[in-house]
């Protein structure tokens, strides 16, 4: 009997040992072109895209453009050559990189946008947050903070956006303008900082609380943009709570900002999820089957999946981050990456 056993267990082990690379083989390599790794969200990017990626099966490689166009369209020629099994795009300019998208997907690889909608030609799939429903929330948000300040929703809000030629900012500026409309005794100033960087916009700041000093609130369409705003405010002597402040896109430092009370709310642009929206959706984007419009929870988030003129399109919304749940560890920007793995959509 003892031996009849010894031989069943050594079948048994015998057919693990050939199973097992099986189950452990990778199902592809996606290769991530990251714009730049100058911010957080984008560092972040990178990390939460192989977490979700490896849950599902699948091998990752980033290649940095360090925000260069012609260095991102030089990475794409060569990621062509190798044929991977797809490639997601986070592109430096949307419009420049319409031609390598193009000879991808020619050359049979998809290709998913990450971040950023490329509307101009299609794609496998895009996976964005809602940004202009970020423009709602915020100004949610600023009627509330102006009616508790001013008694009524009035007053004067500085609006400092990102680069103008990044949809980004221009959805999120359309969201906020749109619901704003309401109140009419509400005056926003709506200024840009090229290139996204922090110095213009604090040198926007600074000149703005001299032009109009009755500013009520200063909203950034980046947290990093919130850093060089309070800078220029405590340059001018302000204290926190002197000016409101808001900013959309729920990086560390905004919610560092929250805690040390200069920032009134950071609305938050759901990394996490749109990272594991990428994951969900590989295996149908490898395979080229059809991803059906509908309703989809991504990390308990209500998301939606649209059919555009550019293909499949998933919309994950954001949420408004204050002092009373600044501490959420959901919120990307804690820094503590989801427990729960994500499934392949069957």
């Amino acid at each position: 009997m003892k031996r009849i056993l010894l031989a069943v267990f050594g079948i048994l082990a015998l057919a693990f040992a050939t199973l097992m690379p099986a189950f452990a083989k990778s199902k592809g390599t996606v290769y991530y072109m990251v714009p730049t790794l100058l911010d957080e969200f984008q560092t972040g990017s990178v990390s939460a895209l192989e977490l979700f990626l490896k849950q599902v099966g699948y091998d990752m490689k980033t290649l940095n453009a360090d925000n260069k166009t012609d260095a991102q369209q030089s990475q794409m020629n060569d990621v062509i050559a190798l044929k991977p099994t797809a490639i997601i795009l986070a592109a430096v300019d949307f419009n420049a990189l319409k031609p390598s998208i193009e000879a991808a997907r020619a050359a049979g690889i998809p290709v998913i946008e990450f971040d950023r909608q490329i509307t101009s030609t299609p794609s496998d799939f895009t996976s964005v947050a809602g940004t202009i429903e970020i423009g709602y929330v915020a100004a949610d948000q600023a009627e509330k903070l102006l009616k508790a300040k001013n008694g009524s929703v009035k007053g004067k809000v500085l609006q400092v956006l990102g680069d103008p030629g990044d949809p980004y900012t221009l959805d999120i500026q359309k969201g906020f303008e749109e619901k704003m409309k309401a109140f009419p005794d509400v005056k926003i100033i709506s200024l840009p900082a090229m290139q996204w960087e922090a110095s213009n916009a604090g040198t926007i700041v600074a000149d703005q609380m001299l032009a109009n000093p009755d500013i009520d609130l200063i909203f950034s369409h980046a947290a990093h943009l919130s850093v060089a705003a309070v800078a220029s405010l405590e340059a001018a002597g302000k204290k926190p709570g002197d000016v409101m402040l808001m900013s959309s896109n729920g990086a560390p430092v905004g919610l560092d900002l929250i805690r040390k009370g200069w920032l009134n709310v950071e609305v938050e642009q759901p990394l996490y999820a749109q990272a594991a929206a990428v994951a969900m959706f590989m295996d149908k984007v490898a395979k080229k089957q059809e991803i059906k419009p509908g309703e989809y929870d991504v990390l308990g988030l209500k998301s939606t999946v649209t059919k555009e003129a550019w293909g499949p399109n998933i919309k994950i919304p954001g949420a408004a981050i204050t002092k009373e749940n600044v501490d959420n560890p959901a919120f990307w920007g804690n820094q503590k990456p989801p427990t729960d793995t994500v499934k392949s959509v069957e």
